[in-house]
């Protein structure tokens, strides 16, 4: 079995921030998170909130057309990795309130810079993709 460092030529690695050596490796699934609808959206408002924090009756009329069933989901996903915590009052009537983490803030900011490479490129990627299929 071949591990994806052996198939690497170490010599031809690039720096990237910090020094470090970017090498690519299995998303192990978060890549397919960041990917769904409404993943993006939520990390999204809930970075521009105050304090990276928002009630969950908030947080759906931030979204926009998020169903309470997907935001239910989203959430639950993103809390079970780390993106958001869920802070949970035991007060009448109770209060659910989801807070961005560092690992959700982090995943934003890597987000922005994709983003901006994105606008940057989308015409020219749209050109090659028009070029190729008329091949």
């Amino acid at each position: 079995m071949i591990l994806l460092d052996e198939q690497i030529d170490t010599s031809t690695l690039r720096s990237s921030e910090n020094d470090r050596l970017f090498r690519p490796i299995p998303s192990n699934g978060v890549c397919s998170l960041l990917n769904d609808k409404w993943t993006v959206p939520v990390l999204w408002r809930l970075s521009l909130a105050e304090d990276h924090r928002l009630r969950f009756s908030a947080l759906r009329k931030e979204v926009g057309e998020i169903t309470q069933r997907m935001l239910t989901l989203t959430l639950r996903n993103l809390e079970r990795d780390g993106f958001v915590a869920r802070h949970y009052f035991p007060e009448i009537p109770p209060r659910v309130e989801y807070v961005l983490t560092d690992i959700g803030d982090g995943a934003l900011l890597s987000l922005e810079k994709f983003n901006f490479w994105v606008h940057d490129n989308l015409n020219a990627i749209k050109a090659h993709r028009r070029a190729y299929d008329q091949a």
